[in-house]
């Protein structure tokens, strides 16, 4: 049986992130046989939030899920896209009472069921249910039956993600960070078969402070004016992590970096080439199978 590979994508920023994703994406998907893609979306419209349109657009270029995180309900068109949709996902460890599922369970591109679920970080963040046990409950409905289950921590604190990581070993197949929009060096399989990154960074303008022009961020700290914080527009770059997993056991084979630059991106659109690449291709590091 062949491994099913997922692209996590992290955090998508503004017009710029979804450019790069729509650009992309449907080349990618081809080209290193991805069977499922999850991208996490809270950032899409306008740096904050999730709107219909934006939505749309992530869907059309082959997201089969979005997570989401602390900016959940930042814009309110997000009623309108779980009326739409339950693929898009509120984080497990909210109140029962807030709007939007909290679990997909998806067929990827070659049958395999998964399930898809995200949780939020205690440390540094809005005060919310624990992610430990939320995990616990989200797990007890998936069930045994579906062997691939993939968890967004969208958190602070790497410890927290670290644990969380940890305490899911051998229960999930990958445990991925995102919410800082930086990308972390310390993508793993785990000893009990869970692939883990504290943070697989943000697929946006990186000419900037997090996808934000640095200007303005600049200009509110040091006069402690307030300021608009504009989403940047520079050095576009597509951030995420693509896991090989044994669809049979669950287990992850392998996990590598993708970090894909508008060159990188422009080269894979040029290239006449429609097969499955190497997989020391640009914008691809770390672990191989």
């Amino acid at each position: 049986m062949n491994p099913l590979k997922i692209l996590f994508i992290g955090d998508v920023v503004g017009s710029p992130g979804r450019k790069i994703v729509s650009q992309v994406l449907p080349r990618l998907i081809r080209r290193w046989g991805i069977g499922l893609v999850v991208c996490n979306a809270e950032n899409a419209a306008g740096g904050s939030g999730l709107t219909l349109r934006c939505f749309e657009e992530l869907t059309d270029a082959g997201v089969d899920v979005m997570t989401m995180g602390d900016h959940v309900y930042r814009k309110d068109e997000i009623h309108q896209v779980f009326d739409r949709t339950d693929r898009v996902l509120k984080p497990a460890n909210f109140p029962a009472e807030a709007p939007g599922p909290d679990l997909a369970l998806v067929e990827a591109r070659d049958g395999t069921l998964a399930a898809v679920f995200s949780v939020l970080g205690r440390t540094f963040m809005k005060p919310v249910d624990c992610p430990f046990h939320a995990a616990d409950r989200i797990l007890e409905r998936v069930g045994p039956n579906v062997r691939v289950v993939f968890v967004d921590v969208h958190a602070e604190a790497t410890s927290d993600k670290q644990l969380l990581g940890r305490y899911l070993d051998g229960r999930v197949s990958a445990v991925l960070g995102t919410h800082t929009h930086v990308a972390t060096a310390d993508e793993q399989v785990l000893p009990g078969g869970t692939a883990f990154q504290s943070d697989v960074g943000m697929t946006g303008p990186h000419d900037g402070i997090l996808g934000r022009r640095y200007d303005r961020v600049l200009s509110a700290t040091l006069t402690m004016v307030p300021s608009h914080f504009d989403v940047a527009t520079g050095d576009p770059r597509l951030n995420g992590a693509l896991v090989s997993i044994d669809p049979g056991s669950g287990r992850a084979l392998a996990i590598q970096r993708v970090n894909l630059r508008q060159e990188d991106a422009q080269r894979i659109l040029t290239d006449a080439a429609d097969q499955p690449s190497d997989p020391s291709a640009p914008g691809l590091s770390g672990r191989r199978p």
